[in-house]
């Protein structure tokens, strides 16, 4: 692929393009002994090769003076796949020279860990049949135990692992912590039953096999089993259905459907329907004994968590949206003073980051890499790519798994199909643990630092449920874009499940070998998605933003609309957003049916409501306001409506200050004539008490009167009864 040191060592500058005025383009092998030579050096050391990476390191290791390199260690980026092998590749300097400078970016902060521990205890699930083939692949390393979940079958003479029998009823746990339960209702006893085959020698309908279970739809009710299995007692056809439960670590499924049917199951939890999924299966498994670690993904707060306020439920797309269900509400008891919110168990997440994405308050929120981690990396992909003379550029997100694996075979493809292009020289690609993790502040970000696109690449690692949650932040974004003026589609979701398994084959099964003379067969999906990334160009902000990407999300997107203002040709007083996904907006008061009772200040988490302590009043400040629509479900009148949408009145500073929305002249007190309330306020409660038999006479007009004066006139009363003349 063509290289051009000097052009790159200029894009990067003097200190990221260091050493470029040197190309070592055979990195493959052939320059093992340059690379060792630059081990040598003290200096961070960045190889544009990754199929090597392996070797390289095994060479640093054992390179007299490379060793001791722990605070400076040797990074590897992919420039060929990626730009190099592609119908584009003498126009992608720009790219090859920001995937470099990215690459040299600092690694993200160490967040803390979730810890795992298993000691090896594995519960096959299934048939004797297939239980016992998979736990003769099984025994030599863990301790395994069987579930069989119907008749059928052979189980040994030998006791050489633990054998239960009946209906499965509940997984749930984790990796090293699993608790499943099961309904025992078969009238042999297996734990009870000494293999002697007796019983099924005098069964004459052959209702039992050896696997010791009774086929009871087969079974006349002769019992000649019981009597031959006297001595034994093992057969009780009068024994009540026993609910059992046990502690393991690991759990392989070999039924028909999961009983985990998530598209994120539990680490720990494999499921096997067929023998390709059974062998990849029976090789994790047997690796999954001792400590284990991931990141803890997240982080949370709940002071400004959008979920729930005495007892009231607001926003739930965290909850719908994870599809390891790994995120549960907390509006108990508890949070009904206390403010509720969700709980998000660690131990369960894979880290996909959808929570954080659809999250509209930022409560929730990417740990590794951090928000304003990942923001300075896209700043530095665009800002070098259109330093060194790049246009239109395109940040393409993908994932590190599935989503590398589909460019890869991209690239591959591009160097033997004259019909494939391969990635185009504007497409920078930005690999993260989980496309669902970037969502629509990163977006924006990205679009204000220069991007003309932003290009999501989905495989089947993404969960429908997150493609759906990925498009309607897309949408809401495209109408924002599209309402200051940006023409073009700016936003994309391409790639797909099938696109992915492709490439997931391909890199399983190595380079295609292609007869002499024939033409190389590229698969359909890959070139649907190779066309799919030569779309046009959209329009692009004239000036770049400076600003860094916020830790907060709210003000990263509040930082991205403001410059995005800046560089449109004319700026509406508002957009309408589409809803539910709108992180943006405004409500709508029914002054005629709202009593300024002030239950939705007391709600709104994010200080978007508030009163007035002088008169009954209320006011809102949109910038505020997340669109949860807990001050909706908390109005006891229901009064009050959301509308999703963008305001940007008075560039932008009607968002920013607070409006009333509703107030009345106050209430005063019959007897002192301190104001206590509004007048509708007054007159909705006599209205609604006036049939209690409690509030009647002197108790009604006490209705009239402010706190102070009800409890005078109750004491001063001589008809009242009270509490001390009981």
């Amino acid at each position: 692929m063509p290289l051009d040191g000097p052009a790159l060592a200029r894009a990067l500058g003097p200190e990221a393009g260091r050493g470029l005025d040197t190309v070592h383009s055979t990195l493959c092998r052939r320059e093992a002994g340059a690379f060792q030579r630059a081990s040598k050096d003290g200096a961070d050391l960045l190889v544009a090769c990754t199929q090597e990476s392996r070797l390289f390191l095994e060479l640093a290791e054992a390179t007299e003076g490379a060793r001791g390199r722990a605070e400076r260690p040797i990074r590897f980026v992919n420039i060929r796949e990626t730009a190099g092998w592609s119908k584009d590749a003498a126009a992608a300097t720009p790219k090859i020279a920001a995937l470099i400078a990215a690459a040299q970016r600092p690694e993200p902060e160490p967040v803390p860990t979730v810890s795992y521990v298993s000691a090896g205890r594995v519960l096959v699930i299934g048939s004797a049949e297939l239980a016992l083939r998979a736990a003769a692949m099984l025994a030599d390393k863990l301790d395994v135990s069987l579930l069989l979940a119907q008749p059928g079958g052979t189980l040994p003479q030998a006791r050489t692992m633990n054998v239960h029998a009946g209906r499965l009823t509940r997984i749930a746990g984790w990796l090293g912590a699993f608790e499943v339960s099961w309904s025992s209702d078969n009238p042999i006893d297996l734990d009870l039953c000494t293999r002697c085959n007796a019983c099924i020698d005098v069964c004459p309908e052959q209702a039992i096999d050896f696997s010791y279970q009774i086929e009871l739809d087969k079974c006349t009710g002769h019992r000649d089993c019981v009597r031959v299995c006297a001595a034994a007692g093992a057969i009780d056809f009068g024994r009540a259905p026993a609910e059992v439960s046990e502690s393991f670590d690991l759990v392989l499924d070999l039924g028909a459907v999961p009983a985990i049917a998530l598209h994120q199951p539990p680490q720990g939890y494999f499921h096997a329907a067929d023998d390709a999924s059974l062998v990849d299966a029976v090789l994790q498994l047997r690796e999954s004994v001792g400590e284990f670690e991931k990141p803890r993904f997240f982080r949370y707060k709940q002071k400004i968590c959008a979920h729930s306020r005495n007892g009231q439920i607001g926003c739930t797309a965290c909850i719908d949206v994870c599809s390891a269900e790994a995120i549960r509400s907390d509006a108990s008891m508890k949070g009904r003073t206390a403010g509720g919110g969700i709980v998000v168990e660690p131990h369960l997440c894979v880290g996909c980051g959808a929570c954080t994405t659809v999250c509209p308050s930022g409560a929730i929120s990417y740990a590794t890499p951090r928000p304003d981690e990942l923001g300075a990396r896209i700043r530095t992909l665009l800002g070098t790519y259109a330093r060194a003379g790049g246009r239109d550029a395109v940040l393409l997100i993908h994932s590190q798994g599935a989503g590398a694996q589909v460019i890869d075979a991209l690239g591959r493809a591009a160097r033997t199909d004259a019909a494939i292009h391969g990635l185009p020289a504007r497409a920078l690609p930005l690999e993260v643990w989980h496309t669902a993790s970037v969502g629509i502040d990163l977006w924006l970000a990205a679009i204000a630092y220069g991007a003309a696109q932003v290009w999501v690449l989905v495989t089947h690692e993404e969960a429908p449920v997150y493609r759906e949650a990925i498009m309607a932040q897309m949408r809401v974004a495209q109408v924002v874009l599209s309402g200051l003026g940006f023409a073009g589609e700016h936003l994309r979701i391409v790639g797909g499940g099938e696109v992915s398994r492709l490439a997931t084959h391909a890199a399983e099964a190595g380079p295609a070998r292609v007869p002499a003379g024939a033409a190389p067969r590229t698969e359909p999906a890959l070139l649907r998605l190779d066309r799919a990334l030569r779309r046009p160009s959209a329009a692009t902000v004239g000036r770049p933003a400076t600003f860094a990407v916020q830790a907060e999300k709210r003000s990263t997107l509040d930082l991205a609309i403001e410059h995005l203002m800046l560089q449109a040709a004319g700026v509406p007083d508002e957009i309408a957003l589409p809803a539910p996904a709108s992180p943006f907006g405004s409500i709508v008061v029914d002054t005629q049916a709202c009593t300024l009772c002030l239950a939705c200040v007391g709600a709104c988490p994010e200080a978007a409501l508030a009163d007035n302590a002088d008169r009954p009043q209320l006011s809102f400040i949109e910038k505020n306001c997340v669109q949860c629509g807990l001050c909706a479900s908390t109005c006891p009148e229901n009064a009050i409506a959301l509308q999703p949408r963008l305001l940007l009145a008075d560039d932008g500073k009607a968002r920013r200050q607070a409006r009333v929305l509703n107030e009345a002249e106050p209430f005063c007190c019959v007897r002192c004539a301190k104001p206590f309330g509004t007048l509708r306020a007054v007159e909705t409660m006599i209205g609604k008490l006036a049939g209690h038999s409690m509030f009647q006479g002197a108790a009604a007009e006490r209705l009239r009167m402010c706190g102070d004066c009800r409890v005078i006139d109750i004491h001063s009363d001589p008809n009242e009864v009270r509490i001390t003349d009981l």
